[in-house]
């Protein structure tokens, strides 16, 4: 067995042993290796709801080779909760918060291990970051995925009946009725390849899980049994003395880069990836994301960029599948939580029967495999994420063009700008944006208040006939991994750190292309002009100075004050 962490520390004042004998531990209990298990769980939405169950599974893993578990939580919330309202400003800032608390739980007290648990968009960089932070043997359970909807829909059918609840006899209440009882199935993330069934992808993709478990169904047994594989697993890594830093290399970072690429992850990984890096030293810059999606096969046919369900994409092999596809590309020597490499991993698992086991379950589904992940030879396209730069944007700002129309990857256009998204979702729902627009929101980003995502917005732009394919968004802010469509975010600098989308106007002339990785001001007033003219009324317009940020409170005065910008992951600086 492994020596115990904590033994020193219980030398040192009698109370120790006694509190935790207090808690239900006894005499044996507190002499064995002591694992936190750590999770997000409570009624705060469906990604948190099942998190205690896969936990109990856990401990139970732990109790068989002879360690000691406890549970901790520090629940998180929704995006789709604060949609719409200034709760939206908290959800990224709650990732550092989450962050802090396992930070706080994890160095009190002297773990020999750590099991992280969770589903969802903020939650699941929290605690890979706050695992590098901590930097002992740790094993990440992802909470899967939710059960498909009605005719294979997903919870973003919120979208299109959100847009026509507020216009006039546009939605019967029967239709919003059958939305509220079947848009969210059962437990588990949003069944598209939104931020939350990204980053368990990422999670895995780095190493940080067990292979196979990312977006496995919520309600399967499999999910189950893989809880309890970790918790017999982390013992095995105490053994070994296996920590976060041994397994979050460069390289790793480099393979979940290239997983993102392939998948068509949400441009949210553009955060939260370089955030995670930076807690080990590490800066994982913007351009490495642009360089491999030059170069990565698109394989994932996921919806928003492609036609299936998450469901499908764990039967048709999921991740392991994926890797298997680019592992000629890939570090396959990289160290994972199975206490072997990569490498060695995919090959236990097509030992396993693994990619064979679930097809069944795809065939339900009138699906084969090479429907849902394309083999290499039959990729269509490169990459899925661009990293725009230019007078508008000239540290970066990222838009995910797998998600976006051929026709939209290109566009010139008149700004229509707003300083908020509420103000930008309502001119939308009154029909006062016209095909063709710039639709500008700003002051949204990390400094101007706290990063909200604009899926409101994008997703009244796409249910509206006349302005879907026809309306590009630009913003500071950032989007939803739900996004379809023309949309660019995270332009750094941001507004609030007075960068140029401050000083542009309603008419002036915008201009981006994916295929030239560039986002600028082209003209002033629907005048076009040469670049030094353009930059010339910029810096004119730059002495009248920008909106002051608001007076804010608490969590989100800390965070809006200290934020580093999106390009550096949205964290905080030092």
């Amino acid at each position: 067995m492994a020596k115990q962490k904590s033994a020193p520390q219980r030398l040192l004042w009698a109370q120790f042993d006694a509190l935790q004998m207090g808690s239900g531990w006894d005499e044996e209990d507190i002499t064995k290796p002591q694992i936190l298990l750590e999770d997000v769980f409570g009624d705060s939405h469906p990604g948190s709801t099942h998190l205690a169950g896969l936990m109990e599974q856990a401990k139970y893993g732990v109790f068989e080779k002879g360690g000691f578990p406890a549970q901790y939580h520090t629940t998180d919330i929704c995006d789709g909760c604060a949609q719409g309202h200034d709760g939206m400003n908290y959800i990224l800032a709650s990732r550092e918060a989450i962050c802090d608390m396992i930070e706080v739980h994890g160095s009190v007290y002297p773990w020999d291990g750590m099991i992280l648990s969770a589903s969802c968009d903020k939650s699941i960089p929290a605690q890979l970051k706050a695992a590098a932070r901590l930097d002992i043997p740790t094993i990440f359970i992802p909470g899967g995925s939710m059960r498909p909807g009605p005719d294979m829909t997903t919870s973003l059918v919120a979208g299109d009946i959100s847009l026509r609840q507020k216009r006039k006899d546009a939605v019967t209440p029967e239709e919003i009725l059958d939305y509220k009882q079947t848009g969210c199935p059962s437990c588990g993330a949003c069944t598209f390849l939104g931020t939350a069934s990204t980053m368990q992808c990422m999670a895995e993709a780095l190493g940080l899980t067990l292979p196979g478990a990312a977006l496995m169904p919520a309600t399967m047994r499999d999910i189950l049994a893989y809880a309890r594989k970790a918790g017999r697993k982390i013992m095995e890594l105490v053994e070994k003395g296996i920590t976060v830093s041994q397994i979050l290399t460069r390289e790793a970072l480099e393979n979940a880069v290239i997983v993102h690429s392939a998948i068509g992850g949400s441009t949210n990984a553009t955060l939260h990836l370089p955030s995670v890096a930076r807690e080990l030293g590490m800066t994982l810059e913007p351009e490495l994301f642009d360089e491999l999606n030059h170069k990565v096969p698109h394989l994932g046919n996921i919806t928003p960029s492609g036609q299936h369900l998450t469901e499908a994409f764990w039967f048709a092999g999921g991740i392991p599948m994926v890797e298997l596809e680019l592992k000629d590309m890939l570090h396959l020597d990289v160290m994972t939580v199975t206490g072997k490499t990569l490498g060695e991993n995919l090959e236990d698992l097509q030992r396993d029967r693994f990619f064979q086991r679930n097809l069944g379950y795809l065939h339900n589904y009138g699906l084969e495999r090479e429907q849902v992940i394309f083999p290499v030879e039959k990729a269509t396209e490169k990459g899925s994420v661009a990293i725009l730069k230019g007078n508008l944007a000239p540290q970066g700002a990222v838009i995910k063009y797998s998600a976006c129309a051929e026709e939209m990857r290109e566009r010139k256009g008149p700004a229509r700008v707003f300083n908020c998204e509420e103000d930008a979702y309502q001119a939308v729902v009154d029909k006062q944006v016209a095909p063709g627009d710039m639709l500008v929101i700003r002051y949204e980003g990390p400094r101007g208040s706290g990063m909200p995502e604009m899926l409101m917005t994008t997703e009244a732009i796409v249910c509206d006939e006349t302005l879907n394919g026809e309306v590009a968004l630009i913003t500071d802010g950032r989007f939803s991994g739900a996004t379809r469509g023309a949309a660019i975010g995270h332009i750094s600098p941001e507004a609030a750190a007075g960068g140029p989308l401050a000083f542009i106007e309603t008419g002036d002339i915008l201009a981006y292309s994916v295929k030239n990785r560039t986002l600028d001001v082209v003209g002033i007033q629907g005048k076009e002009l040469p670049a030094e003219e353009v930059e010339k009324v910029l810096e004119e317009r730059k002495k009248k100075g920008y909106l002051p940020r608001p007076k804010r409170k608490g969590l989100l005065k800390r965070y809006t004050e200290h934020a580093l910008s999106a390009m550096e992951g949205a964290g905080y600086d030092d």
